[in-house]
């Protein structure tokens, strides 16, 4: 029987008070990673009315400027009017950072493995820096292999940071939030059903002051400057069946974080699938690589993505646990929801032989300790917003399908294939 079903995924424009707090914390990471690429690193910030808190625990040989730091991103989000309740130049910034924890550090420094004797390769040195679970997915709904209504939603909200910044809408405001509905029939996208843009403006448009005015120019310049250019390689496009959304409460003056507090890690869901696939729980921004909140989640969409990239399932969910101070992972779970080309058994088998999913390993295939010193002291910070996951404008090592012929050779053989 055919099934009909909607679903539904947000983003945020990098102007929302959350997100501010995510990258001044991968932009203190990236600082720190850019002078000693061994800082052990998790930074926590919150964001209020003129107010900016760093806290977490950092231990490192770098030396950097807290402050500066984060009101030059402040000021590159886009707040550097106080009329607007929140300025880099105005607001204050507190510091109460401490070291990582020993308990921790002797973990992490040295796994079980080493300190057991359990193995001497240099790859089971580094410990993961945490107990958890991560998730890492994949789809063909895209091209860039992921679910529909999360990639929808963050080019929207891409694109509604873009026409502020080069001024085609320059009454628009850093704060906003996009969101996507879709219509799926047996588990295929068919329809776009809603688009919600909540974006913060002037309380006037030119001479336009009529609060009903405002909101009926500002939604057809959305229309026209945001939402359709973000269609041009999607098969399944808006109609008139369509409906589309702009600021349902009347208007969207007061925002970031006058309008709202924000903090470091509380969207969770924005940076990942949109909930289209499960979530272990575990936030990214402001950690460094050995926490494996982060290193595990980009290594499971790694594997995912080329699963299906490789054409071994249409859809595919990898599962990783981890025991702190503990190299190898406890358990890898492979999930395709019945879409699987292969035997899962042997799929398995597979990618545990060939793909790194150990702490020290992750770092090294994806570079993640070096990367923010190649790329001219900055990377994480440009992740912290509009997603960590299918980023096409960015060139992200987890992004790469460099697995696929492998995969293929290994398994897209008679004796493999599922009968």
């Amino acid at each position: 029987m055919s099934r009909r079903y909607l679903f539904t995924s947000e983003s945020v424009t990098e102007g929302h008070p959350d997100k501010i707090c995510d990258q001044i914390s991968d932009t203190i990471l990236d600082a720190l990673l850019a002078h000693d690429p061994k800082s052990r690193v998790a930074a926590e910030v919150v964001v209020n009315t003129g107010l900016v808190l760093i806290t977490g625990e950092i231990t490192t040989t770098a030396h950097i400027n807290y402050i500066d730091v984060a009101r030059k991103k402040i000021a590159e989000i886009g707040y550097v009017d106080a009329n607007n309740g929140f300025s880099a130049d105005s607001c204050s910034v507190l510091i109460a950072l401490d070291k990582q924890s020993p308990d921790i550090a002797q973990g992490v420094n040295q796994a079980q493995e080493a300190r057991e004797l359990l193995s001497d390769e240099q790859l089971d040195a580094i410990g993961a820096g945490d107990q958890g679970i991560m998730f890492g997915f994949a789809c063909n709904e895209t091209p860039e292999l992921m679910p529909l209504p999360i990639s929808l939603a963050h080019r929207i909200a891409r694109q509604l940071a873009t026409v502020r910044k080069n001024g085609k809408l320059p009454y628009l405001r850093p704060d906003g939030k996009t969101q996507v509905t879709i219509l799926y029939e047996d588990d295929r996208p068919v329809g776009i059903d809603t688009i919600l843009i909540s974006t913060q403006h002037t309380a006037t448009i030119g001479d336009i002051t009529d609060e009903a005015e405002v909101q009926n120019k500002i939604k057809e310049d959305l229309w026209l400057a945001v939402v359709q250019p973000v269609f041009d390689d999607i098969a399944v496009k808006p109609d008139n069946q369509t409906r589309f959304l702009v600021n349902p409460t009347g208007k969207f003056v007061i925002g970031g974080p006058q309008g709202d507090s924000g903090l470091t890690g509380r969207k969770i869901i924005v940076d990942t699938y949109g909930g289209y696939s499960r979530h272990g729980g575990g936030a990214f921004s402001g950690k460094d690589p050995t926490k494996v909140d982060r290193s595990a989640a980009y290594a499971c969409r790694y594997v995912a993505k080329n699963i299906v990239a490789a054409g071994l399932a249409e859809k595919c969910e990898v599962q990783l646990s981890y025991a702190i101070g503990v190299a190898r992972p406890v358990s890898v779970f492979i999930e395709t929801f019945g879409t699987a080309k292969v035997d899962e058994n042997k799929l398995l088998e597979v990618v545990q032989a060939n793909f790194e999913l150990r702490p020290a390993g992750m770092i090294q295939a994806f570079n993640l300790q070096k990367l923010p010193a190649e790329r001219g002291g900055r990377f994480f910070q440009d992740v912290a917003a509009y997603g960590h996951l299918g980023r096409t404008d960015l060139d992200l090592p987890w992004e790469k399908t460099d697995k696929v012929q492998l995969l293929k050779e290994a398994l897209l053989q008679p004796t493999a294939m599922v009968g």
